[in-house]
């Protein structure tokens, strides 16, 4: 099931965000996401960073996509925390069956069997 944020946003013909059908707001004509640029510009990244790291921005795009998010900054927030919250219900949803909970035990009895091969082959 695809997030879906159900909040709605206008942005002025300056402001490079699009809101998707399921509510996810994105940059440009890209996938990158406005949770993903804010995420790493509040995290201390500069622009210039952000932008390297996704290089189908513009430096224009990413600065002006931090702009909006600084001057709308409650509803913005009040978005990204709605979009925090449905993810979680979702990871718990699928956290919550047999199916993951039985190929996390397998993984886990997978890292157990390796360590304890790499204990014995280092001593």
């Amino acid at each position: 099931m695809p997030l879906v944020n159900t909040q709605r946003f206008t942005f002025p013909e300056t402001v490079p965000l699009t809101q998707w059908d399921n509510g996810s707001i994105r940059v440009g004509g890209t996938r990158v996401t406005l949770d993903t640029v804010i995420a790493r510009f509040q995290v201390g990244d500069t622009p210039e960073e952000i932008q390297s790291g996704f290089p189908s921005l513009t430096l224009e795009q990413v600065d002006a996509t931090i702009d909006w998010y600084l001057n709308h900054k409650a509803e913005a927030d009040e978005y990204l925390q709605e979009g925090r919250r449905e993810a979680e219900k979702i990871l718990q949803r699928l956290e919550s069956t047999p199916e993951y909970q039985a190929h996390r035990a397998l993984l886990y009895r997978r890292i157990a069997e390796r360590r304890k091969t790499k204990q014995v082959t280092n001593t």
